[in-house]
């Protein structure tokens, strides 16, 4: 018996197509997920900038027109006016509490990277006995909040006279494990090793290497940190809290933090506050603005490896 298919070939007759593939519309809005994306980001810069857009709005009124208006409607423009009040009020007290936030700031941050970044490389470059458990022990540091911490660090410079002095503040803030971690995390990525023992090979020494070669290559890794230390230190408030009584050696944390305790006895207080607030947070900015090419620069090389 012959098959259909041979009967149908001799009898010209032609075969029946078979039914074509349907075709299964992706209904996918992309213009959606597209649109969701947009309204997040434009809910976050909104969180962003609506408590510096208050600040900004609220430092040109005075005391009256501060709660006497809404929050974010101009009043008369009293920002300059507020500004001189600011700096000679208590024949200058904001201004040395600025110097003292520099003093913390700037030269702890930057002693902080020093050491964090010489730590990181010696324990990423160099073998030396029980290396892994010393980095164990940094490592357990980084995982212990930095509020636990105060009280020892207070009984410590009580025994040592460091209390209620600017070096009381200082010296803790050079010390930072997780500084160590992230130097020596920069240190494996992007200083190879085949380089430094090419340049011990040529006769160079331990910090000639450090200073010439693995420090510009880890360029945008201490910029990172310089950063994060510098914020850290710029609004600390705990550590002199506890560590200070005088009030000559406030930071500007510390400062506007008194302030706005008094400011619920003592209304002037507030709009000296909010001014001095926006003052203090001027310097975060131009930091980050000024130094944010480093990232940039760092993840390009990045990419290029």
């Amino acid at each position: 018996m012959s098959s259909p298919t041979i009967t149908r070939a001799r009898t010209g007759t032609p075969a029946p197509e078979l039914p074509a593939k349907r075709r299964i519309k992706k209904s996918a809005p992309v213009w959606s997920s597209k649109a969701a994306v947009n309204i997040m980001l434009v809910l976050f810069c909104l969180y962003t900038l609506l408590p510096l857009t208050w600040l900004l709005v609220a430092s040109t009124k005075d005391t009256s027109d501060l709660f006497g208006t809404p929050g974010f409607s101009f009043a008369e423009n009293n920002f300059f006016t507020n500004l001189t009040e600011l700096f000679t009020w208590e024949n200058g007290t904001y201004l040395r509490w600025l110097l003292n936030t520099v003093g913390y700031a700037v030269f702890g941050s930057v002693c902080s990277v020093f050491v964090s970044f010489l730590a990181g490389y010696a324990f990423d470059k160099f073998d030396f006995p029980g290396k892994e458990r010393w980095f164990g022990f940094i490592l357990v540091g980084v995982l212990i909040p930095a509020a636990v911490t105060t009280m020892p660090l207070y009984l410590l410079a009580a025994n040592v006279g460091l209390v209620n002095t600017f070096w009381g503040v200082f010296l803790p803030s050079i010390a930072s494990p997780f500084g160590v971690y992230l130097a020596r995390v920069f240190c494996n990525g992007y200083v190879p090793k085949e380089l430094i023992e090419a340049a011990r090979l040529d006769g160079a020494g331990e910090m000639r290497i450090f200073a010439t070669i693995a420090a510009p290559l880890m360029k945008p890794g201490i910029v990172t940190l310089l950063l994060m230390a510098f914020s850290a230190s710029w609004n600390n408030i705990f550590l002199p809290l506890v560590m200070l009584t005088d009030n000559q050696l406030f930071p500007i944390a510390l400062g506007l933090y008194s302030w706005n305790g008094r400011s619920e006895a003592e209304p002037e207080f507030a709009h000296l506050t909010i001014i001095g607030s926006l003052i203090a947070i001027i310097p975060v900015i131009v930091l980050f603005m000024s130094l944010q090419r480093f990232w940039k620069s760092g993840l390009g090389s990045g990419a290029l490896k």
